[in-house]
């Protein structure tokens, strides 16, 4: 699986984006996906997940109600929009395939292989 994030940019606090990652391959449906972010100096965290059929979702607590995590199985993506941003969502912001469900949950990057390449979004104050 190979994974294309696209939708980053700068933007001003309070401002929305929307982040896509386009997947290649057949098997797209069957994966839970997840979006991750790591902003300079710091680890990688996890920001949202969806299962495969898209009818749960989950988030870090520092988005809840603010961004929403969607996919469209038809087009082979995943979607993160992002509203009301902050200028410590300012990061790099990655989608993951989570093949299967291992032992440490959704929220940790284990868990997730076939990474994308990664999009800059940067808030300003």
């Amino acid at each position: 699986v190979q994974l294309q994030a696209s939708g980053g940019g700068l933007v001003q606090a309070g401002a929305s984006l929307r982040l896509s990652c386009a997947a290649s391959g057949r098997t797209f449906s069957s994966y839970n996906m997840g979006w991750f972010r790591q902003a300079p100096g710091k680890e990688r965290e996890f920001v949202s997940a969806i299962t495969s059929a898209g009818s749960n979702t989950y988030y870090a607590d520092s988005v809840k109600g603010r961004f929403t995590i969607a996919r469209d199985n038809a087009k082979n993506t995943v979607y993160l929009q992002m509203n009301s941003l902050k200028p410590e969502d300012t990061a790099v912001y990655y989608c993951a395939v989570r093949p299967i469900s291992g032992p440490y949950g959704y929220t940790n990057r284990d868990e997730y292989s076939f990474w994308g390449q990664g999009t800059l979004v940067t808030v300003s104050s």
